[in-house]
């Protein structure tokens, strides 16, 4: 049985949706967060050292890196379902918005977040700089759903699974106003309209609303 540790409102929402969507079993240890530091608990760190969800066991492995551990259940457990194999004409795109998920929009997410605690002023180069690299993410992420249901092309997969935590619940964190970019919330839409995204987030964090506008 696979086992997935997922810590509350964090990236690991994307395991539990990934194995409702290919209908894998598993069973769910969740974890609250430090109500002062706002961190995972020490819980976690008896499972990886840098004490961070998600983390999944399975047959004597211990897997972290959500990235890592959708591909591994995606293989594993998929039989080809929501992953575009190398015939596939939107086979580069599928890598490429799988791999900017964590290269890309998470990373500016986070440093708009460290900057923001700082408390710079908006027009210190630091600030400015990380705005506008927020503003062209959010820019591309935008152009590429005005022009496609899916980030992978016309169908869901994976890539999807690995973007939206950061497009929702990461609001929380570091909030984006998504007025300006009517493809993703017409996007987030879409998603919050599949089942598997539904009983994904009710598992994993009951009586959270997604955050999908």
């Amino acid at each position: 049985m696979l086992t997935v540790h997922h810590l509350e409102r964090s990236q690991s929402e994307r395991i539990l949706w990934l194995c409702e969507e290919l209908g894998v079993p598993y069973d769910l240890v969740r974890y609250q967060r430090d109500p002062v530091t706002i961190l995972a608990p020490p819980d976690l760190r008896a499972l990886h050292p840098l004490g961070a969800a998600p983390v999944i066991e399975e047959d004597g492995l211990v897997l972290a890196e959500s990235a890592a551990i959708v591909e591994s259940i995606a293989v594993r457990h998929g039989g080809g379902r929501l992953r575009l194999g190398p015939d596939h004409p939107d086979y580069a795109a599928f890598l490429y918005w799988f791999h900017f998920a964590n290269g890309n929009l998470q990373p500016v997410l986070g440093r708009m977040m460290m900057v923001g605690r700082v408390g710079l002023p908006p027009d210190h180069p630091v600030q400015a700089a990380v705005q506008g690299r927020l503003d062209r993410v959010m820019a591309l992420v935008e152009a590429r759903l005005a022009a496609v249901p899916y980030l992978a092309g016309e169908e869901f997969t994976t890539a999807d699974i690995m973007s939206v935590f950061s497009l929702t619940t990461m609001r929380l964190f570091q909030p984006v106003d998504l007025a300006p970019y009517p493809a993703i919330l017409a996007y987030l839409q879409r998603i919050g309209a599949r089942p598997a995204y539904r009983r994904a987030m009710e598992m994993g964090d009951p009586g959270f609303a997604p955050m999908l506008t």
